[in-house]
């Protein structure tokens, strides 16, 4: 035998066969490519790039924690600057009221120097005669 049909029968099996293998890949073809179109649409894409995100933060955060465990001081300190740093106008304020409190009297605000005028040269007063007086 040398692998050919024997009759019309077979023949035709065979092509029936082969006629489904080919529409079973194409249907597996298929049913990738509309995988595939949902994966990449915008709504699927905006969806993944949140969760990757969202766990990424969790990560961020559960190391942040690690780290504060491990130096607390240190943390406070840090904390403590910052929060002094962005409250440093209204602090400045209210150690400025209690400062006046204490003195009776607010210390003035540096005064923006005036510009210098031109002077105008002054008259000479005018002479008086001094006399003497009998007392």
């Amino acid at each position: 035998m040398t692998g050919e049909p024997q009759t019309v029968v077979e023949a035709r099996q065979r092509a029936d066969h082969a006629r489904a293998r080919l529409f079973a890949t194409f249907d597996e073809l298929l049913r990738a490519f509309k995988h595939w179109q949902q994966r990449l649409e915008p709504s699927h894409l905006a969806r993944d790039a949140w969760e990757a995100a969202k766990a990424k933060g969790a990560d961020v955060a559960e190391d942040a924690v690690d780290a504060v465990a491990r130096r607390p001081v240190a943390t406070t300190g840090v904390v403590a600057a910052i929060a002094l740093f962005l409250a440093r106008e209204p602090l400045l304020e209210l150690a400025g009221k209690l400062v006046k409190g204490k003195s009776g009297k607010a210390r003035p605000k540096a005064e923006k120097p005036k510009p210098a005028r031109a002077r105008k040269p002054r008259k000479p007063a005018p002479k008086t005669v001094e006399t003497e007086t009998a007392a």
